[in-house]
């Protein structure tokens, strides 16, 4: 694929090589446990909060659900990229993992904060209905 800031690469866009890129970080991203049991328990939390819910409460979990993955994500990239680059203890790569692990931790705690106002709002619903 060509790199259109450097001039390098090869010259086209295929989308079905970009999906692929795509479809192979999701996978290395799911196979870490820690981002895979977020996903499954918002998928879980998703379903009875957009049938009770609605469609607000729906995007507001997805959004911080995607936003918490994102910050994994680069998280994970920044520590490898960290670890390529120098493999020996370094105080300056760890104040960059630190950062990064930082970040990552304020996604979290949104994520986690969307989901205890869901859940608490879902079992409010649920309690008025006599479910």
């Amino acid at each position: 694929m060509r790199n259109k800031m450097l001039g390098t690469g090869e010259k086209g866009y295929d989308i079905f090589i970009k999906m692929r890129v795509i479809r192979s970080g999701l996978k290395y991203a799911m196979a870490d446990f820690s981002v895979a049991y977020k996903v499954i328990f918002s998928l879980l939390l998703l379903i009875p909060v957009i049938i009770y819910n609605g469609w607000i409460d729906s995007s507001i979990i997805i959004l911080a659900t995607a936003f918490m993955i994102a910050s994994e994500m680069f998280n994970t990239a920044i520590e490898a990229i960290c670890d390529y680059m120098q493999s020996e203890y370094d105080e300056k790569i760890k104040m960059i993992k630190d950062v990064a692990a930082a970040a990552t931790a304020i996604a979290i705690g949104a994520w986690i904060l969307v989901v205890i106002i869901e859940i608490y709002e879902l079992y409010s619903v649920l309690v008025h209905r006599g479910v």
